[in-house]
């Protein structure tokens, strides 16, 4: 136990190293909150806390920094974001046109960006099939097909 109050400071300077490091992989200042606790758990030590104490301070001031401190910083960092939708989610709500019959197997649709796409009727449409030129809406992505449902109007 001797050992722990000497050389405490060994221990804290390990964990503040491996939560940076971890910090530098996940970077979302969840560690780098946990590595700021964990100094100043060292500093108490080196005013003469116990390391039971230090433990607490050092817990306590992790979880005020995750609290009060990393969502402003997650704010400010997000702060200039593109809004756009990308990827999948920009499809999802996309109007298009049936190229071939759509049902519950297989078919494809022509997307409002000028994709072709496999696509099948989404579960709970009230239609078992649609036929080519028939405006439809896309509601969800599975792998590589487009989940549809007819809509009316232009999809465009």
């Amino acid at each position: 136990m001797e050992w722990i109050t000497h050389y405490g400071w060994i221990i804290w300077l390990v964990l503040i190293l491996a939560f940076i490091t971890i910090e530098m992989l996940s970077l979302e200042f969840t560690f780098l909150m946990i590595a700021i606790g964990s100094l100043i758990g060292m500093l108490s030590g080196f005013v003469g806390a116990p390391w039971w104490l230090q433990l607490l301070i050092a817990a306590a001031a992790s979880v005020l920094l995750l609290l009060l401190v990393r969502p402003p910083l997650l704010r400010a960092l997000h702060k200039g974001e593109d809004p756009t939708k990308s990827n999948i989610a920009a499809l999802i709500g996309m109007g298009g046109r049936v190229v071939s019959t759509v049902d519950a197997v297989g078919g494809q649709v022509k997307l409002a960006n000028g994709e072709t796409w496999t696509a099948r009727i989404a579960e709970g449409s009230l239609v078992p099939s649609v036929a080519p030129g028939t405006p439809v809406t896309v509601l969800s992505i599975h792998g590589a097909t487009a989940l549809v449902a007819p809509t009316e109007g232009d999809p465009s």
